[in-house]
């Protein structure tokens, strides 16, 4: 399909948030009949409707309906929506296309793009790519599942070299014919299983990343993560090129003859061609050993598309990491504060304990999401003084981990903070690592980590 194609098409969003107005939006501005519809009650998507104000859509809101889904040329799923709705399957039955904004808007992207993908880890190495390709001097766009969808990339027709596009297992449900320059994986690990029956559903969803590597494909993989390790033996994966990058100094000889990147102490090792190159990372502001894995992959993939090393060792050098992830917020009274909002699953907990060696006032808790919290056991017997629950998850997390710490369960937000604060003493480090999805009192993990922050600031 063209661009040109558009015109005149009847096109159903499913979906109203950021992606779905911004899909509006450019539709609209390519000449299609465009439709909304989303379960959701005006009242609650007031915010969003107020960004479509002047376009001339069609709304269905409240609900779904089958005479307004088999009247459409084409159905465009934002991520948010659950693929596998009964009214999806009959509208495909009867023969109406159904797909997600990712496939349908990479079609139109012309330029090379770098696809990050894992369970963790992806926006940070997604912003490094784009840091050290910007400033190296190349015009580079950064967005999909972080900053803005990639239907603005084609809404303001800006031309990038490269473009640095972070996908998550949503927006990779409806992959076909996806086909990316480089893929980043970072790791797999158990997340979203209120979305996924299993495991295994979740990781297939992830693997349709991999659909069209071809021999000018650059796969850039975790040798560390034995489920990545697993997926780069599939023979999909293996019709492209493979770096590998580990923290893991034995595997060297390994990486280096194939290219890739290990960490050595305080060095990175790198090799993308013939040269092999050294960075430090002995004056890097980011926390936790993760932070290594993180680097080095996106070393990898701005070196394949003209990042310089000069540029390179500078970021790595100045580079404070993202809001959200690990962030510092003050110290008070001699107690240090962390903001790691975005750690919504178990893995994300596990590399943010990693970070400290103990003395952790731990808050958890947000959206139930059917998560095995017992692989934290040992982590939080050896490095947490106090957990603090809150929210729909707290009675399971209190199941699998409330035995091994000073554990107590609390009824709101504001309430896990100032405990929080409260059983600390100098020295301590108080981390909202929640190890859930914010759904059940916020609208995203930004929002609840700078309600956090907000918090944190009224503590004298």
């Amino acid at each position: 399909m063209e661009l040109s194609d558009i015109k005149g098409k009847k096109i159903l969003i499913v979906g109203l948030a950021k992606t779905g107005v911004s899909m509006a939006h450019f539709l609209h501005s390519q000449g299609a009949e465009v439709t909304v519809s989303d379960h959701k009650s005006k009242a609650e998507l007031l915010n969003h409707l107020e960004k479509l104000e002047g376009i001339p859509i069609r709304l269905e809101l409240g609900g779904h309906t089958p005479k307004t889904f088999l009247a459409q040329d084409l159905i465009i799923l934002s991520p948010g929506v659950p693929p596998h709705l009964k009214i999806f399957e009959y509208a495909k039955n009867q023969g109406v296309p159904v797909t997600g904004d990712l496939e349908f808007c990479a079609q139109f992207v012309k330029e090379p793009m770098i696809a990050v993908t894992g369970t963790n880890g992806k926006s940070t190495t997604a912003h490094l790519i784009y840091t050290f390709l910007k400033e190296s001097g190349k015009k580079v766009w950064i967005g999909g599942n972080y900053g803005e969808p990639l239907s603005e990339y084609l809404r303001k027709g800006e031309k990038a070299d490269v473009l640095v596009v972070e996908v998550s297992s949503f927006m990779l449900e409806h992959a076909e014919k996806f086909n990316p320059k480089n893929i980043v994986f970072m790791n797999l690990a158990e997340n979203h299983l209120d979305r996924y029956r299993s495991m295994e559903d979740y990781v297939n969803a992830k693997r349709k990343v991999f659909l069209n590597v071809n021999q000018s494909t650059t796969s850039i993989l975790n040798a560390d993560d034995n489920a990545v390790v697993e997926l780069a033996r599939d023979p999909m994966v293996q019709r492209g090129r493979i770096f590998y990058f580990s923290r893991k100094p034995s595997l060297e000889p390994q990486i280096m003859n194939i290219g890739g990147s290990v960490a050595i102490k305080d060095q990175l090792k790198v090799r993308t061609g013939p040269e092999i190159q050294y960075f430090s990372v002995g004056e890097t502001k980011m926390r936790g050993v993760h932070s290594q894995e993180n680097i080095m992959a996106a070393v990898l993939a701005a070196r394949e598309h003209g990042a310089t090393a000069e540029q390179i060792q500078k970021v790595i050098d100045t580079y404070g990491g993202m809001h959200h992830r690990l962030e510092y917020v003050r110290r008070v009274g001699g107690v240090e504060f962390y903001n790691d909002s975005k750690a919504t699953n178990v893995h994300a907990v596990m590399r943010a304990l990693d970070a400290f060696d103990e003395n952790v006032i731990l808050i958890m808790g947000g959206k139930d999401t059917n998560l095995n919290y017992a692989p934290l056991r040992d982590r939080i017997q050896r490095k947490v003084k106090s957990l603090i629950l809150v929210g729909e998850a707290k009675e399971r997390i209190n199941r699998d981990i409330g035995d091994y710490s000073e554990t107590f369960l609390i009824g709101t937000f504001e309430e896990a903070v100032l405990i929080s604060y409260q059983k600390s003493r100098i020295g301590d480090r108080v981390l909202l690592s929640p190890g859930a999805s914010s759904f059940d009192m916020f609208d995203s993990y930004v929002e609840r980590g700078n309600y956090f922050k907000e918090l944190v600031q009224q503590f004298k």
